[in-house]
């Protein structure tokens, strides 16, 4: 694929429409920093449900959105993190997938609302994501929440995030997470920069809006020695024995097909149970544009799946 454009036809029927729709914004421009910024919390409306409370707590520098079932059936816990490319995005964006882990499973949801780049490059992001992991230990016996029953969740940069909050958690000791749950997630700043994807212009997410996400947060450019530092880019780990089980959501089309690849082969080369569900002809965040796509609601019942097997949830 490297060596021409990706074309619509590239995809799966179901999600040619809708994606063809979508714009092409670089957001190394301002303006469109900018704007993508105010669609996204235009677009977005906080959606609340019925069987869960929702409510918004500060952290030191951040904060975050707590789901709690109305109806408490279990003593289980998630930490989920948004998506963005680190520089776009917010919790609200999430709330429809955080309303059915409460809902469904009745988990206690913290949503973490983590600083964007380039304002507040690393370590800002990871460290706001860590201390919602922290509040929520700490909060655990006042939540109902058995602190060794807590996944940590997150799509596309969350995805990224959350498989760094688990190396950050491993490498401080103590509890740590029962399963980590990544969908499509942005792993390796290494990816944006490799030139030769560029032309590829990826529907979903391309490299150039890569390059400039990973810059952002790195403070530096990406592929450079600033993605070596800890947590900053956690697929240059090698080392992952002892991480969390893990599943890791892709489509086959997705600019972050070879690095998540590479990161669950190396989980599994770990030691670490990982399964790997890779949807093919589907581009970045297709579950998310087209949900109604049977491909969709399999790749999402994948992830459920692996949620009740490693946190014992009733389906």
């Amino acid at each position: 694929m490297s060596d021409r454009k990706m074309e619509i036809t590239d995809l799966h029927g179901d999600f040619q429409k809708k994606f063809a729709r979508m714009p092409f914004l670089p957001l190394d421009r301002p303006f469109f920093l900018w704007l993508t910024r105010k669609m996204i919390a235009l677009f977005f409306r906080e959606k609340r449900d019925k069987n869960v409370e929702l409510s918004k707590h500060r952290l030191s520098a951040s904060h975050f959105r707590l789901y709690q079932p109305k109806a408490r059936s279990g003593d289980a816990a998630m930490v989920w993190i948004h998506g963005g490319g680190m520089v776009v995005g917010n919790g609200k964006s999430n709330d429809e997938e955080c309303n059915h882990y409460a809902a469904k499973y009745g988990l206690t949801v913290v949503s973490a609302e983590y600083r964007l780049a380039p304002e507040h490059p690393y370590p800002a992001a990871i460290d706001d994501c860590f201390e919602a992991w922290e509040w929520l230990l700490d909060n655990a016996e006042s939540l109902g929440v058995d602190p060794h029953r807590i996944a940590i969740a997150g799509q596309s940069a969350g995805g990224g995030l959350a498989a760094a909050l688990c190396q950050r958690i491993q490498d401080a000791g103590g509890i740590q997470p029962a399963v980590q749950i990544l969908f499509y997630p942005m792993l390796d700043d290494r990816t944006a920069a490799r030139d030769e994807l560029t032309p590829v212009a990826h529907i979903g997410w391309h490299n150039r809006n890569n390059k400039f996400g990973w810059s952002s947060y790195l403070g530096a450019a990406a592929g450079s020695e600033a993605g070596a530092r800890p947590w900053a880019s956690p697929g240059r780990r090698t080392e992952l024995a002892g991480q969390p089980p893990a599943w890791i959501g892709v489509g086959d089309k997705d600019l972050f097909f070879d690095e998540d690849t590479a990161y669950a082969k190396r989980l599994r080369d770990g030691g670490v149970a990982c399964e790997l569900h890779v949807t093919e002809k589907a581009p970045h965040g297709f579950d998310i544009i087209v949900p109604e796509s049977d491909l969709s609601i399999s790749f999402r019942a994948s992830a459920d799946r692996f949620l009740e097997k490693h946190l014992d949830l009733d389906s």
